[in-house]
């Protein structure tokens, strides 16, 4: 997954729901080791009376675009689809202007 192009990432689970527990806390574990000093990185975990509330993940990129993903509908793989699709565009623009 190629991380270079985040900017901020801001995800809400609740560690007491395993499905979306579990697609959040391994998007966290992708990301490399030097992410808190590269990007704005917020984890806020629901309380256990709050278990049945969607899980969220938003990713925002250098050129300004912010996604929302909604994790309950959503595994590992597929993130890491949509964020590697962007970060291409992102590398291709690069290249073309010569930066």
């Amino acid at each position: 997954m190629h991380t270079k192009y985040l900017t901020a990432i801001k995800t809400t689970f609740s560690p007491f729901n395993a499905r979306s527990g579990k697609t959040a806390r391994n998007f966290l574990a992708l990301l490399p080791p030097n992410a808190r000093s590269t990007m704005a990185i917020d984890v806020k975990m629901l309380p256990k009376t709050k278990a049945g509330e969607t899980a969220t993940l938003e990713l925002k990129f250098k050129d300004g675009k912010e996604m929302n993903l909604d994790l309950s509908k959503m595994k590992i793989r597929d993130i890491q689809v949509e964020v590697d699709r962007h970060s291409r565009m992102l590398r291709r623009a690069e290249d073309l202007s010569g930066n």
